[in-house]
């Protein structure tokens, strides 16, 4: 793994919403943290609402993490275009968050400890 990239399990209950909606909860989710970023949840699949997921086309490249892949979030009021993402084959060092979303925060989306 690359120095400057931790995995842990996430302490506590962590939940995500949007538009209103809750799109999950989790008792196992895993905290990342990269350098000087802010630590991101990663929420196990199996707890996260994919009918409000749209996979899109978009994807990315991360040296350290691999290709990402993305999801817009769909709920009754709005439409949050590529707000989502996951390594569905993470590098090695990485793989805890195979298997895995994460999302990014503000313009409607809060990912928070409860």
């Amino acid at each position: 793994m690359a120095d400057h990239i931790k995995v842990r399990n996430a302490a506590g209950v962590w939940t995500v919403r949007a538009g209103g909606a809750v799109l999950g909860e989790s008792r196992a989710a895993l905290e990342l943290t990269e350098g000087d970023y802010p630590p991101v949840i990663y929420f196990p699949r199996e707890d996260i609402a994919m009918a409000f997921l749209d996979k899109t086309d978009k994807s990315t490249h991360c040296p350290h993490k691999g290709d990402a892949t993305y999801y817009s979030v769909v709920t009754k009021s709005t439409t949050l275009e590529n707000a989502v993402w996951s390594y569905e084959a993470p590098l090695e060092s990485v793989s805890r968050i195979e298997g895995h979303l994460a999302f990014y925060t503000g313009d409607g989306i809060t990912v928070e400890e409860i």
